[in-house]
């Protein structure tokens, strides 16, 4: 039996409020809710989950680590690759979104930009420059 992980499922999001972090994935990406409970929304992208976690249910998940702050800063950047990473900043940037850099040429050979959902996770718009 082959042990070793060939897929990313779920990236589980801790949030405050999991109704604005719902309606905003929801409006961005125009992601699907596929569950939904009082504790959290799991929305589909594309054969990757978001599940969108009530902050106060984390530390079951994390223990005996510690549930950081939002305030401590980023740590892991999602980026989510893009056939136009202009065309996206500007639906991005017209339904409300402040880009946080970008979109801007990379070294290693592609064009970016960041920007942050309202619990401060930072998404990533990538295009391959070829």
């Amino acid at each position: 039996m082959d042990t070793r992980p060939d897929e990313l499922e779920v990236i589980t999001l801790f949030v405050a409020d999991v109704p604005a972090a719902k309606a905003f994935y929801q409006e961005i990406f125009g992601l699907p809710v596929v569950h939904e409970d009082d504790a959290s929304a799991v929305l589909r992208l594309r054969n990757l989950l978001v599940n969108l976690l009530a902050a106060e249910q984390a530390p079951e998940l994390v223990a005996p680590a510690a549930v950081a702050a939002p305030a401590t800063g980023v740590r892991a950047p999602l980026t989510v690759r893009v056939p136009d990473v202009d065309a996206v900043c500007a639906r991005l940037t017209e339904r409300g979104v402040t880009l946080l850099n970008g979109p801007v040429d990379r070294p290693w050979g592609r064009r970016t930009a960041a920007f942050a959902d309202p619990a401060g996770h930072v998404w990533e718009v990538a295009q391959d420059l070829g």
